[in-house]
């Protein structure tokens, strides 16, 4: 699958709403539909103040006759026998098709940026209907029920997640962010229901509907997506644009505290109650440093609580990154204790060895001593 994105930064001349002293702000979309090579074009002008940025993306798609659809969101890949799963966008339809467009590109485009992690959905192709205008993203087939046909992190959390459960947990999703921040994507909606649970316990992170990209960040959205509330960090409860990897560390700490204490970190469900409530937690963290957790996380070790403080940090520049926080020695904790097991294992190993040897020498010698006693006689 081909895949650009050009940003061009410009300076526009002055226009007559400059000369008369007021700010101009001009947005322009176009876009082309399928045609017979399954081309999509889709570019964003965005006229804020003194500087302009247009981006465009481009794919090649396939044609949706590649694929035998099984059930609305299942098929089946005709040249390589997968059952894969799709999702339809209809940007033809109503006057946000435009809008559809967009967004349906920009998930592609985030989903394709992390390809290869274990951790993150996986993206197979886009393919469209000439016909009918349809796009379709067609990602790996997840199995079970919830997102994407498998169980969802939430309905796993019934209960508390032990420390040990915990940090298993958080090494693939803070893997997973690890590998979109270092391709340039922020989530921006990082929460249980966007984390599906496959075989084995292996976490999955999808739901990038959201997502955006580096040179998006230059842009100003007249309705910016906002992700689940309560994993919202303070400078989205304020309504801030500047969305940045921070962001999804912030969730990332409100879902680590949820594993270990199995409910939520914050409660209110209106957006202004919910900053109230971060206001409240820097202002414990600030006095009491990882302590501030003692009420509710008593059996968490300190180093954990140390992270967890860190990753929680109201400020966003004092928020470790991904890469950081699994350098951390909350993770580092876990492979000394396997280490010690592996020594303890040897130890075991090597007193068997000693027994069965020590065991066949006094044998060999009580023959040799039964040998000559009867020799004697």
């Amino acid at each position: 699958m081909a895949l650009d994105v050009i940003v061009h930064r410009k300076r526009p001349a002055p226009s007559r709403a400059k000369k008369a002293g007021k700010k101009q702000r001009r947005r322009r979309r176009y876009y082309k539909m399928p045609s017979e090579e399954y081309y999509y074009e889709f570019r964003f002008d965005d006229d804020i103040g003194d500087d302009m940025v247009e981006v465009s993306y481009e794919f090649d798609f396939d044609s949706i006759d590649r694929y035998e659809m099984l059930e609305e969101y299942e098929a089946r890949d005709r040249s390589t026998g997968e059952t894969v799963a799709v999702k339809r966008v209809r940007p033809s339809q109503g006057d946000g098709g435009a809008a559809s467009l967009c967004a349906v590109v920009r998930e592609a485009r985030c989903l394709d940026a992390c390809l290869g992690h274990s951790s993150t959905l996986q993206l197979r192709g886009m393919a469209a209907d000439d016909k009918t205008g349809d796009l379709f993203i067609v990602t790996e087939q997840l199995l079970g029920t919830g997102c994407g046909g498998a169980s969802t992190l939430r309905s796993r959390l019934t209960r508390p997640f032990s420390e040990a459960e915990t940090r298993a947990l958080m090494r693939q999703l803070l893997g997973a962010a690890e590998k979109m921040h270092g391709a340039g994507v922020t989530h921006r909606d990082i929460n249980p229901d966007n984390i599906v649970v496959g075989a084995g316990g292996v976490l999955k992170v999808c739901g990038f509907r959201c997502a955006i990209t580096p040179a998006e960040r230059f842009l100003g959205e007249p309705h910016p997506p906002l992700g689940a509330l309560r994993y919202c960090s303070p400078h989205q409860l304020n309504g801030l644009r500047c969305y940045c990897p921070a962001e999804d560390v912030w969730a990332l700490g409100c879902l680590m505290a949820e594993l270990l204490a199995g409910e939520p970190l914050f409660t209110a469900d209106a957006q202004e109650d919910l900053l109230d409530e971060t206001v409240d937690l820097r202002d414990e963290i600030v006095n009491f440093g990882a302590d501030a957790f003692d009420g509710v996380l008593e059996e968490v070790s300190l180093v954990g609580r140390e992270l967890l403080a860190g990753l929680l940090a109201f400020n966003a520049t004092e928020r470790p990154t991904a890469a950081d926080a699994l350098k951390h020695r909350w993770f580092a904790e876990n492979d000394v204790a396997k280490a010690k097991s592996r020594v303890e294992e040897l130890h075991y190993v090597v007193d068997s060895i000693y027994d069965i040897i020590k065991n066949l020498t006094e044998g060999i010698n009580y023959d040799k001593l039964q040998r000559e006693s009867e020799f004697q006689q």
